[in-house]
């Protein structure tokens, strides 16, 4: 299978993330408790009395002076021009930028037009990490197909290692979605866990219709085990339907409800409109 048309992918930029990190990547703006991002605003400063917003800190104080000025006269002490309590105290709020992590997770079955689509999200890939090798995002691609899934392409920023990894994917078989979707959540983890600052985001193009099972159930009730298990993680995800809109059994939405996700239909998937949605839900906080 070939790799889809590569095209100068356009920056993708991602709105404010409500996690707190340590370190930068130059994408995604996220909030880090170090010093040496950019201070946006400012909250009671608790039992961490570091890094004071002392502008927000006389703010909060100045509504107080009168009174505490006329409770230093009643007790006989001299009145200071400005008294600062403990809970006056206001920290610095800040923000810089953090990494992404862009999993694609593709049916490689023949429950789809698989050629089709698995010759886009080459494309896609390619066009993303161009994109990704300057900006310390990476992207990766999982493939689930026979009896189980694989995880064709580690996340990487390497356009050469990609390259050559996307090369020889084969299509066909059964459909292991339960597989594919239980792989990408312990991929997604595993990145995290070495990596808190990471941010990943799961691309899901399927039909929605697992027809084999990892444990002996239903393989549609499995599947949408392994769909809620990936949204009570919160991991950031996009369904991409590519069930035909005549024969469109609502599978694809029902897996997206349960991750929490969007779902699109893109009958005619092309690289250039895959990239357009990915870039349309990284600039979209979930």
């Amino acid at each position: 299978m070939q790799i889809g048309q590569v095209f100068q992918s356009k920056r993708l930029d991602t709105p404010l993330d409500r996690l707190t990190r340590r370190q930068a990547g130059r994408r995604s703006v996220t909030r880090t408790d170090r010093k040496r991002g950019r201070y946006i605003k400012s909250r009671p400063a608790g039992e961490r009395p570091d890094d004071i917003a002392f502008d927000a800190t006389l703010r909060t104080a100045a509504v107080y002076q009168k009174q505490r000025h006329e409770e230093a006269i009643a007790r006989g002490e001299e009145a200071m021009a400005l008294e600062l309590r403990k809970q006056d105290l206001q920290r610095k709020v800040r923000v810089r930028r953090a990494n992404n992590l862009i999993l694609f997770v593709v049916d490689a079955s023949w429950s789809m037009a698989a050629a089709e689509r698995m010759e886009a999200t080459k494309g896609a890939i390619m066009s993303l990490l161009m994109d990704a090798y300057q900006r310390r995002d990476q992207v990766g691609l999982v493939v689930f197909q026979k009896e189980r899934a694989r995880l064709v392409l580690p996340p990487t920023s390497s356009v050469d290692l990609a390259s050559r990894a996307l090369k020889e994917i084969p299509v066909g078989g059964k459909t292991p979605l339960s597989s594919g979707l239980l792989l990408a959540y312990r991929i997604c983890q595993g990145a995290v866990r070495r990596d808190p600052e990471t941010r990943p985001i799961i691309i899901l193009l399927t039909d929605g219709a697992g027809n084999v099972s990892m444990t002996g159930m239903p393989a549609q009730e499995e599947a949408m085990a392994m769909a809620h298990l990936i949204g009570q993680a919160h991991i950031r995800c996009v369904v991409v339907n590519m069930e035909h809109a005549a024969f469109d059994r609502g599978l694809a939405q029902a897996l997206a409800d349960a991750m929490g996700a969007p779902c699109y239909c893109l009958p005619d998937l092309a690289a250039e409109s895959l990239v357009r949605t990915v870039q349309a839900n990284l600039v979209s906080e979930r």
